[in-house]
Formats: C-alpha cells, structure tokens, sequence
C-alpha cells in the first residue's frame, strides 16, 4: 500500500470512528460494541484493502497510553487498600483461567502438546484494559469494585505476556522450568518497577524545571511511551513500568501542573485516549477478514472449528465465576473465623465481577504474534477473536444490565473522612484566611473590601448550610443554571457585537476566554 493510501486510511477509519460513536449514543449502545461491528463490516467493503496488524507495533503504540491514562487517575489509596484482591485477580485469576482453557483445550483437541494449550489459555486469559475502560467508563460500580476492575487490568497484561512467552519458548523447546519461570517473572516485575518509578522520578524532577507549558504537555505524553519502551529495552515488563510511571505521575500532577497545563494537557490527553481507544476496536474489526483468510473462510472455521472455540470460551468464562466466587467463600470463611482484615464482595457484587472480563487488543496482538511453526496457529488466531467478540459484544452490552440487577451499595468504609462539602468548606476557610491576611495594610486600613466580602461570603455559606445533600445539590445546580444562563447571554452579546464590527478579533478572543473559564468552573462546581 502507498504511504498516501495508507494515510487515507487511517483518516477514513478516524471518520468512521465520529459516525460510529454518534450511532452509539443515539441507540443507546457501548461505544466498543458499534466500533467492534462497525469495524467487522468494513472489513468487506469491496475495493478496501485488508488490514494485517503487526503485533508488535500495535502493543508499541496503544498499551502504553491506555495503561498511563488508567495508571495516571488511579486513586492511590484505594489502589493499596485493595493490593490483595487486585493481586488476586491480575495474577491469580490469569494463572487459574489459563489452566482450565488449557484442560478445555486438551480434552477438545488432544493431539496438542500440553505447552501449546497453555499458550492458548495465555492468550484468552487476561481481561483487557482497553475493553475495561471502555466499557466500566459508561457504568456506575462502587469504589471497591471500581478499584478491583481497573487495578486488574492494568497489572494483568504483565502475566498474561510472561506465561505466553514461556509457553511458546515450551512449546518450539520441548523444555520448561517452573524454576525458572517463577525467578522470570519475579525479575520482570520488580525491575518494571524500578524502571517505572525511576522514569517517574525524573518526569518530577524535569517538570519542576520547564516553564513552558507546551513542553510539559509533551513530556508528559512522551513518558508513557519512555517507560514502556525502556522497560522491554532491558528486559523487564514494560507493562509495569508503564503502571508504576502512571501512578507516580498521577501522584505528583497536582503539586507541579499549572492551572493552564492541567486545563490544556487533560483536554489534548483525553481527546487522544479517545481517538486511540476508538481506534482499537475498528483495528480488531477490520482484522477479522484477514483472520478469516488465513483459515480458510467462515465455512471451515463453522465447520472444524466451532467445537473447540465454544469450548475454550466457556471454560474462560466460567473459570473467571469459579475464582472470583471461590475467592470470596474463602474470604467469607476466614472473617468467620475472626480476621477482620478479610472483606468478601457477597454474592451480587462477585457476580458483576465475574461478567466485566472483557477480552480485547493484547489478546489479539498477542495472538498474532504467534510463530508460524506453533501447532494449530489457525485455531488460536480464531479462538482468540472470539474470545473478543463474545465477550465484548456479549458481556459488553449486558454489564450494565447486570449491575442494575445486583442494585451494589456503596461501601462505606471506602468513603474518606470528609465528604465533598465538609473539605469545599476547609478549602473556602484556607482561602478566606489567605485573603485577610493580605486584606489590610500595616496600619490597618482595609485594601480590598470587595474581595473579602466575597470570600466570607462563600465561605459562610459553604458551612452554614443545613440542609440534607438533596437539598444541596439542588441549591447547588440553581446557582451556576443561572451564571451559566449569564455566560451564555454575554457570549450572544459579544458575537453580536463582533459581527456588527463594533470590536475586534482580539477583544472578542480576550472576553470570550474569560467567559470560556467562568462555564468551565460553573459546570465542575455543579456537577
């Protein structure tokens, strides 16, 4: 294909990114489940060219902002208080799912080598953080749950790939050392953390550095892609440097980011992750007609093929409802027994867990990368491109369903001492004090009666108020309906005013910008 093809390619599929998702949001489906189709038919559009993914180059350039993006916002404290549970999942939950898809395997298939088995449940074993995200983002969970989710599938890749590795390595060998694995994959995981939090120590420091706004916007992309590239230059996870760089980053952001930075890096950052997330799920879509053609179309993989896929997927999926629910009457078993540390989910919560194991992206890449001499390649390639699409298009657009029916309450001890008024109200006093501190000159005279009224105003009002949080909220959207009512008003007004060329261009810019920051601030004070 020519570079110019290439490029009208990439711009076409960004165009169908826009129309798919507004298909999505008027009928009311998952983002991921309209590209995912949407992807798959234009697969065979005539006289489009076939998409052949390099794996290697896909893992390259979306893993690494897609675990930052989720490693970067990750509340640290419940990331720790809940290590456990997502250790559980991310290393647990993988090692267990891929031995029961390769029992499933080796009953279905058996003249595949035991180590090829494996290698197939690597493949299909860890849930997907590009399909979680895209699919837990347009859901509400409690904190516990939320925190579990994310956690896992930012940390599970880093199994998932290892396991892979040695099971290939297994397979083409003919030997394998469990030794030898357990120390791999021990090295790999604390030298991605060394790695990770070394490249976050020096995003600190070179960001407390820079003064210019632009160049802390770059470094700050740039740092996922350092991290994860430098972690696989010296042969460690760069999954979890990438994790480890995102949580030290996400730490620090708000001690170094300017107003404007954190305004416009946040605004550049989320419009990426979107067209890259998109992006995604139209590439495993468009990839289905060249997995197709390697096995020799859909009547071969309907015929010789159903079998086995239908059974390593079932046993993927029910694998994941034995650990989770296993776990828990474990864990229900030790706090009868007296250990208070131990909390299970109960049995609504561990079955909206089970149903969020949303396959995806490395799953396939992984897939592909798949040596040609590998024992039933074909069959892998198809059963982990099921394993997408069923759980995608399956668990994808019925979670929500799921987690309506469990009717989850929140968990009250993941809920921090002060709610969201009490600390607005701390915030408002520290604010006020820096105001009366200034307020006054040497010899008492007040300088900025206006301000401190201002500033005692809302204070007072932040912490006298009685009413329950109902109330609140309603007093609170009331308040900022009507200033955004008047940001709009001045907004017609200064067009108005522009287009009768009674200002100029740089006034309206100067004017409309103030205004732009007033909305901005009165829709996150409302929300």
């Amino acid at each position: 294909m020519h570079p110019v093809e290439l490029f009208e390619l990439i711009v076409a599929m960004f165009v169908a990114v826009l129309v798919l998702h507004y298909i999505a949001q008027r009928l009311s489906l998952p983002p991921a489940v309209a590209l995912l189709i949407g992807g798959g038919t234009l697969a065979f559009v005539p006289g489009l060219p076939p998409v052949e993914l390099d794996p290697e180059l896909v893992l390259v350039i979306f893993l690494p902002p897609l675990l930052m993006d989720g490693a970067w916002f990750t509340a640290l404290a419940p990331f720790r208080r809940h290590l456990a549970g997502i250790a559980s999942l991310a290393v647990g939950a993988v090692l267990f799912t891929a031995a029961a898809v390769a029992l499933a395997t080796k009953l279905v298939v058996p003249d595949l080598p035991w180590a090829a088995c494996v290698a197939l449940g690597a493949i299909v074993s860890p849930p997907d953080a590009v399909s979680a995200r895209a699919v837990l983002q347009r859901v509400k969970l409690s904190r516990r749950l939320g925190t579990l989710l994310e956690g896992e599938s930012l940390l599970n890749d880093a199994t998932g790939l290892v396991l892979f590795r040695f099971a290939v390595a297994a397979t083409l060998t003919g030997t394998f050392s469990l030794g030898e694995a357990l120390g791999s994959f021990t090295f790999l995981v604390a030298g991605g953390l060394l790695v990770g939090g070394a490249i976050g120590a020096l995003w600190v420091l070179l960001l407390r550095r820079l003064g210019d706004d632009y160049l802390m916007i770059a470094a700050s992309v740039l740092v996922c892609w350092v991290s994860y590239l430098l972690g696989e230059m010296l042969h460690v996870s760069g999954v979890i440097a990438t994790v480890t760089a995102g949580l030290v980053c996400g730490w620090y952001q708000h001690t170094i980011f300017t107003a404007s930075v954190r305004l416009r890096g946040v605004a550049f950052w989320q419009t990426l992750i979107f067209l890259l997330e998109a992006a995604v799920f139209i590439l495993i879509g468009l990839s289905l007609r060249g997995v197709l053609e390697r096995v020799g179309g859909i009547g071969v993989v309907w015929d010789d093929m159903a079998g086995p896929v239908a059974a390593v997927i079932a046993a993927m999926t029910l694998a994941r409802f034995a650990w989770v629910f296993g776990g828990d009457a474990v864990l229900r078993q030790v706090q009868r027994r007296g250990w208070r540390g131990a909390e299970p989910l109960g049995g609504r919560s561990a079955l909206v867990m089970s149903w969020a194991g949303m396959r995806g992206v490395v799953t396939l890449a992984v897939a592909l990368s798949l040596p040609e001499t590998m024992p039933e390649r074909d069959l892998m390639l198809v059963v982990a491109f099921a394993a997408i699409l069923v759980t995608v298009l399956v668990q994808g657009m019925t979670l929500g369903l799921v987690i309506g029916w469990a009717n989850l309450g929140e968990d009250e001890r993941a809920h921090p001492p002060l709610d969201l008024f009490a600390a607005e109200t701390a915030m408002l006093r520290a604010q006020l004090a820096a105001v009366e501190s200034q307020a006054y000159s040497v010899d008492g005279t007040l300088l900025h009666p206006r301000l401190l009224d201002s500033y005692r105003r809302r204070a007072s009002v932040s912490g006298e108020f009685k009413g329950s949080a109902a109330e609140r909220d309603q007093s609170i959207a009331d308040h900022f309906d009507v200033i955004l009512a008047a940001v709009a008003a001045g907004r017609a007004e200064l067009v108005r005013l522009h287009r009768t060329h009674q200002i100029d261009d740089e006034t309206l810019h100067d004017l409309e910008r103030d205004l732009d920051l007033e909305e901005l601030g009165a829709i996150a004070a409302k929300g």
